[in-house]
């Protein structure tokens, strides 16, 4: 093989490995996953009176279930909007300071209803319906 031939070799197998890196990284960032729109037909009951859901015995505190984040806000409501940022699939925090919904992979902010405040979000938070009755809280669709 001469050098012309192995420097033509090379830079066609450069061009397909860039083009393959290219491809792949655009991709996952560029469309939704199945995460990022939220899980569907959800209805649950979380029993506050049980340690295992005691963080929302607090005003801020919150806790991940079925891939829904539910949240006690400083007034004392409950709210629920899924875990996932629609960004890049990573889970999201409540910040009861804020008010907010908060992704701390790449800084996306979402109001207590799951609306893009800021950050590179594309688009809301699924929200979901609560309801309390004695001890026991209903998240649903």
């Amino acid at each position: 093989m001469n050098r012309k031939d192995f420097l033509s070799l090379l830079g066609s197998a450069a061009t397909s490995f860039s083009l393959l890196t290219c491809v792949g990284g655009c991709t996952k960032t560029g469309s939704l996953s199945s995460d990022t729109i939220g899980p569907s037909n959800i209805d649950f009951s979380l029993d506050l009176s049980q340690s295992a859901n005691a963080a929302l015995n607090t005003n801020g505190g919150y806790l991940y279930k079925s891939g829904i984040i539910v949240a006690r806000t400083k007034n004392g409501q409950y709210i629920a909007v899924q875990q996932i940022c629609t960004h890049e699939n990573s889970s999201i925090v409540y910040q009861e300071n804020y008010s907010r919904f908060y992704c701390d992979r790449h800084g996306a902010t979402y109001s207590e209803t799951g609306v893009v405040t800021g950050g590179p979000a594309p688009r809301a938070l699924k929200q979901y319906n609560t309801s309390l009755d004695g001890n026991l809280l209903r998240v649903y669709s």
